[in-house]
């Protein structure tokens, strides 16, 4: 039988309720006659719980005790997934990410997977089982627990559609698909029936929040088309987005990440900053001679490692916090940085650093003009 792999975020299993839904249409699925394989996060808000918690133990707790901590969320939500469909008289079993034989590099918080050995999930789907498995985590090749960076789920589902050869690998939301902003920020972002997945990748990095950045990464390499639905629609009914390497889309769209730090150096101490950057395992973006931007979505102890940055390199390096970067990502771009400059200039979004690629455009600006930049950047290049 055909392979199936379907993930459920968070909002899709923060209940009871919610699980019994999801345990439904998996059953749903396995009576249409395929293998499924199906990839859940922890309940609802849990990660964001669990890592407050630890925060109120320490400011700045150790990356590996934080996977050790967060990773039981998943641990929850599939072992409840897993008695749901056995209520439901099929058979289902729980694999954690090291069961799973999802293999990682050697960081903690923000993990790569570098191999997937899917022999206990392939075993258990000869047997007839549907196999729940745990998102966002794995086992680095020195046997310690490690988490895939938030949103991390997504890389899972992808990695184990490819390694199982899936049919198709679904991935299911409170948000029917793709769209060209965030439709809590601008109200006529358009829904995107299709998107190229090079676009999407592009999209992702620049901090849209539908799919994860390193999944679409894993997606483009292995040539896996992606689904995104909405948890809640019925099955056929309802949108969605199909990500696949060859459609054919000349989109636009808007992205925007939240919680940035610009880093600011002299261009004679850009080497020396940015491999300070590099040594510290902090990651940063959109670096020029002057300035690296740094996301503080993976970096619980961002506290900690930059007073490590301000001790090693003195008033070298100074530090702008409460910045958001907004983008606009798709084909034609290399004529547009005059309107996106004045685009932004007409929401009263002056950029604080600007950045220019093949397929998308990047401001920092203040986090309080991110969303006027944002439906500015729609009205001028999307809308």
């Amino acid at each position: 039988m055909s392979v199936v792999v379907q993930k459920y975020g968070g909002s899709s299993v923060a209940d009871v309720e919610k699980i019994g839904a999801v345990a439904d249409k998996v059953v749903a699925t396995k009576k249409r006659g395929h293998d499924v394989v199906v990839v859940v996060s922890a309940m609802g808000k849990t990660t964001d719980e669990l890592i407050a918690l630890a925060k109120k133990v320490s400011k700045d707790p150790h990356r590996r005790e934080l996977d050790m901590l967060v990773t039981t969320g998943e641990r929850v939500s599939m072992a409840l997934l897993a008695i749901a469909i056995h209520a439901r008289g099929f058979d289902a079993i729980s694999f954690t990410g090291s069961q799973s034989g999802i293999i990682t590099n050697d960081r903690h918080f923000d993990a790569r997977i570098i191999e997937v050995r899917p022999h206990r999930i392939e075993d258990e789907l000869s047997r007839g089982r549907i196999v729940i498995v745990a998102g966002y985590q794995g086992m680095s090749y020195k046997r310690e627990i490690t988490t895939l960076g938030r949103g991390g789920s997504d890389t899972t589902a992808v990695a184990l559609a490819a390694a199982l050869s899936a049919e198709r690998c679904e991935i299911y939301s409170d948000v029917d698909g793709v769209y060209s902003a965030d439709p809590r920020i601008v109200p006529d972002a358009q829904h995107l029936p299709e998107i190229d997945l090079a676009m999407l990748q592009e999209m992702a990095e620049a901090g849209a929040k539908v799919l994860n950045a390193q999944a679409v990464e894993w997606a483009r390499r292995q040539k896996i088309a992606i689904f995104a639905r909405k948890t809640s629609d019925a099955e056929g009914a309802g949108k969605e987005t199909i990500a696949r390497e060859d459609a054919r889309t000349t989109a636009r769209a808007i992205s925007a990440m939240d919680r940035v730090v610009l880093a600011t150096f002299a261009k004679e101490d850009a080497p020396r900053a940015l491999a300070a950057l590099a040594e510290l395992d902090v990651p940063f973006i959109d670096a020029t001679l002057d300035c690296a931007t740094i996301p503080l979505l993976n970096l619980p102890d961002w506290d900690r490692r930059r007073a490590s940055l301000e001790s090693r390199l003195g008033s070298a390096i100074a530090f702008r916090d409460g910045l958001s970067v907004v983008s606009v990502v798709g084909d034609g771009l290399a004529i547009g940085v005059g309107r996106f400059v004045a685009a932004l200039a007409q929401s009263g979004a002056s950029p604080i650093a600007l950045s220019c690629g093949p397929l998308r455009i990047s401001a920092a600006v203040p986090t309080e003009k991110c969303a006027d930049a944002s439906r500015a950047l729609h009205a001028a290049f999307v809308a």
